[in-house]
């Protein structure tokens, strides 16, 4: 099985991408997970800001590649910060490319989150994935309580017997699901 991992953070010291790379590293034999880098929109290969205008018949190479990551996975874990009672801009700027386009209809999705305070971004989340008809995984979407730690405090959190079982645990929900919406 194939997830694409997409942190909402573009911080350096991001909690959020880490409990992404330690769930990638904590897969099950038989599941790999990427972690999307493009969401800056800063270099060659970050997404830039949505335009409706820029995305006619031939996407932009950034856009294509997002999207083709997406179509590729059979799966998604967006692990989420909260900002302003929200969603960050980039991580919401990267689904906008996608609201017309497709890629996310059916695809399960879950959530993952470093605090349990996050509870207007996972509602604001929970919304657009909705609108852009993914399905939400409730039973592979897990908090794992990092706020305000530092990357030393948060790798040993990270590194917990019971942070890896909850990562893998998710991991299999999504197996379970990606099973069950398979064609038969």
């Amino acid at each position: 099985m194939r997830v694409l991992a997409i942190s909402g953070s573009l911080r350096a010291a991001s909690t959020n991408s880490a409990l992404l790379r330690t769930a990638a590293a904590a897969a099950p034999d038989g599941v790999t997970v990427t972690v999307f880098a493009g969401l800056d929109g800063r270099g060659v290969g970050s997404l830039p800001l949505f335009n409706p205008d820029e995305d006619g018949d031939t996407p932009l190479p950034a856009v294509k590649d997002f999207r083709d990551s997406l179509v590729a996975a059979d799966a998604v874990v967006i692990a989420c910060p909260e900002y302003a009672h929200g969603v960050p801009g980039a991580l919401k700027n990267a689904l906008d490319w996608v609201v017309a386009s497709g890629e996310m209809v059916d695809k399960p999705v879950a959530l993952l989150h470093a605090s349990p305070r996050s509870v207007y971004a996972r509602e604001a989340l929970t919304e657009i994935l909705t609108v852009i008809s993914a399905r939400l995984i409730d039973e592979a979407s897990v908090t794992i309580p990092l706020m305000g730690k530092t990357p030393e405090e948060t790798a040993v959190i990270l590194a917990r017997t019971e942070s890896v079982a909850a990562l893998r645990s998710a991991l299999a929900a999504i197996e379970v699901a990606v099973a069950a919406s398979a064609p038969r």
